[in-house]
């Protein structure tokens, strides 16, 4: 990958729906140019979607949680079962398995304290393996930036 490339990624983050002509323009190449450069970022899997940022409060799911998640035991089978099921969970927008005091680190949105009494109640605590969650209530998101540094 080089300046060219980061640049098209640049660019393509802030505007995944602008033409390949917009973006010919801005990288200073041709249109037939840019446009192999994006089809071989797509197939290299360095592009892996494109997609729209919703407002999450339009959509009525304005509560947002992080929740660590400790397991009974850690094995690889607990670790697939949870890993699986918590795939299946469309509430949970990221999940990442960690080091430290606990196994894993969910992120979750839900339209508000009622709905997430309810999702921790009825899904969370029903996952393979789960021995405790603490749960933490974001008050104000200060920065939400799904672009990355290129």
């Amino acid at each position: 990958m080089d300046d060219v490339d980061r640049r098209i990624l640049r660019h393509l983050q802030k505007n995944g729906r602008m033409t390949n002509i917009e973006l010919s323009r801005l990288i200073f190449l041709s249109p037939a140019a840019t446009l192999e450069r994006v089809r071989k970022l797509e197939s290299a899997g360095i592009i892996r979607n494109y997609m729209a940022c919703l407002d999450p409060k339009a959509v009525q799911l304005g509560l947002l949680v992080f929740v660590q998640v400790t397991l009974d035991r850690s094995n690889p089978d607990i670790f697939e079962a949870f890993s699986k099921a918590v795939r299946s969970i469309p509430q949970v927008t990221e999940c990442y398995m960690i080091t430290g005091g606990f196994d894993y680190l969910l992120k979750a949105r839900v339209r508000d304290m009622k709905a997430y009494r309810n999702f921790l109640g009825k899904t969370l605590t029903k996952l393979p393996g789960v021995r405790q969650t603490n749960t933490y209530t974001v008050m104000e998101e200060v920065k939400a930036d799904p672009e990355l540094p290129i």
